[in-house]
């Protein structure tokens, strides 16, 4: 196996928090601090976050519309030895996230590649769904429209806990899909607002949980952890 050699740049995947701001690790700290260039999917938010930690470094928009175009500069830059860490929102990058294309471009290049430890959403509402986590599958979004008849159909012959990431518009339509799909004894766990003041989880079967939310209102991201079949 080729190494990459030390007088190149390194491209380091810092988690951010998804909701507490405390969740921030040390070495992601340090890491954001001494980085040349910090990659962001939203500058904004981005830079509210190292405001916050009293870091003062240049930002460049790194997101889903423009991360074709920019992998060429960005390889540029870490040939030329430069330290650039990557960001997205929340969470960990490539998740869900840009960041994939990135990884898959320096490794290409024999460019080094670090990935931090850090904060990820659907982690800490598996452990705490109460589901078998010692197997899962993770899906994230699932399609909106092409394609996401076949993917329930898929996900319904699972045997293991699996999990996907839903916004609040669609929380009713995807539960409503489980219903068809899973049937209403399900059991399934539903996190929301993770890590934040108004965290809840809601655990119970698909009817239970579709029972709730009729009655209260969807706010925040939610991930959503299944049972097998």
């Amino acid at each position: 196996m080729i190494q990459a050699t030390s007088m190149e740049g390194k491209l380091t995947l810092v988690p951010t928090p998804i909701g507490n701001l405390e969740d921030i690790t040390l070495r992601a700290i340090r890491v954001l601090s001494e980085s040349d260039y910090i990659l962001a999917e939203d500058t904004r938010t981005a830079g509210q976050l190292l405001r916050h930690l009293n870091i003062d470094k240049k930002l460049f928009a790194h997101h889903q519309h423009n991360e074709h175009h920019a992998l060429a500069e960005i390889i540029k830059f870490l040939k030329e030895g430069k330290q650039i860490a990557l960001v997205s929102d929340a969470g960990t990058p490539a998740i869900s996230d840009p960041g994939f294309l990135l990884v898959r471009e320096c490794i290409k290049e024999n460019l080094k590649v670090e990935t931090l430890p850090g904060a990820t959403a659907f982690v800490p509402a598996l452990v705490n769904s109460g589901l078998p986590c010692d197997r899962f599958c993770f899906e994230g979004f699932l399609p909106v429209k092409k394609g996401r008849q076949t993917k329930f159909k898929e996900l319904a012959t699972l045997n293991c806990t699996f999990i996907i990431y839903e916004s609040p518009h669609r929380l009713m339509k995807t539960l409503a899909d489980f219903k068809t799909y899973f049937g209403e004894d399900r059991i399934i766990s539903v996190s929301r607002e993770l890590t934040k003041i108004y965290e809840e989880t809601t655990r119970g079967t698909v009817l239970e949980v579709i029972e709730y939310y009729t009655t209260h209102i969807a706010k925040g991201e939610f991930v959503i952890c299944i049972a097998g079949k």
